[in-house]
């Protein structure tokens, strides 16, 4: 993997992980485009450059996480579905969803539902002043929910935003909670997958990962200040009808 590459993959990562069209599927699509082999190297590079996306967040966010203890407990409450469904089916996830078949369809029917929802989404209203004012069980709720996302190509974004909507959010809270609780997800997933990695890295590819890292961590941090306000002018259906034009790429490839 040379420069170019890494930038194109964190492009990729950043731009994607916090959008409801499926940061999985990207990646593997653009992994194929760039004809890299698939050997642990890629394997451990696109798990690692995750975290200059979180941290994006985190940066955005600080003041969040810094000065609201409250914050911390609700975060916790909906992540605790995540950690313990994912722990349990961790190896049957990674050995039999993992395909541009599973993508694809995933990518498709996300689409449609997102479609579908838009008007429910954009028009809802919150019963929360704030984000912390969410009880646990609803927090608890957004979390199960997110366990969907577990299946590549349905969108951690797309499943906690619906979640939250579902639970009491209007579509700026859902997507700001969506946010943060990707945090404490991610840095799991991210770590977890790491420790299952094998890693031998040489002064070449801790350059590469350098890069890839910055380049996520940058078009993280633009994607979700633009995301925020186009959702507040066109709300959720475009997103919709990306991820289907997706899909059928995904069904392409596959069958070809």
């Amino acid at each position: 993997m040379n420069f170019f590459d890494a930038t194109i993959l964190g492009l990729v990562e950043g731009l994607t992980e916090f959008l409801p069209i499926s940061s999985t599927g990207h990646m593997i699509l653009a992994s194929t485009f760039l004809k890299l082999p698939d050997q642990e190297f890629l394997k451990t590079f696109e798990i690692s450059i995750q975290l200059g996306a979180i941290m994006a967040i985190v940066f955005l966010y600080a003041r969040k996480f810094i000065s609201n203890l409250e914050m911390y407990k609700k975060l916790i409450v909906a992540f605790m579905p995540t950690a313990l469904i994912g722990f349990a089916f961790y190896k049957i996830i990674k050995t039999y969803l993992f395909s541009p078949l599973v993508v694809a369809i995933a990518l498709i029917i996300g689409g449609i539902v997102l479609i579908i929802l838009d008007k429910k989404i954009i028009s809802a209203n919150s019963k929360y002043n704030n984000l912390e004012q969410i009880t646990y069980k609803n927090a608890f709720m957004i979390g199960l929910i997110q366990c969907i996302s577990m299946i590549p190509g349905i969108s951690r974004a797309a499943a906690t935003i619906l979640g939250g909507v579902y639970n009491g959010f209007n579509k700026k809270q859902a997507t700001e909670f969506s946010f943060l609780l990707a945090v404490p997800t991610m840095f799991a997933a991210t770590g977890y997958d790491l420790l299952k990695t094998p890693i031998t890295i040489t002064s070449h590819e801790l350059q590469v990962f350098a890069v890839g890292f910055i380049v996520a961590f940058l078009s993280a941090w633009l994607a979700v200040k633009l995301f925020l306000k186009f959702i507040e002018k066109y709300g959720f259906k475009y997103f919709g009808y990306y991820r289907i034009v997706l899909g059928v790429i995904f069904l392409w490839f596959f069958l070809a």
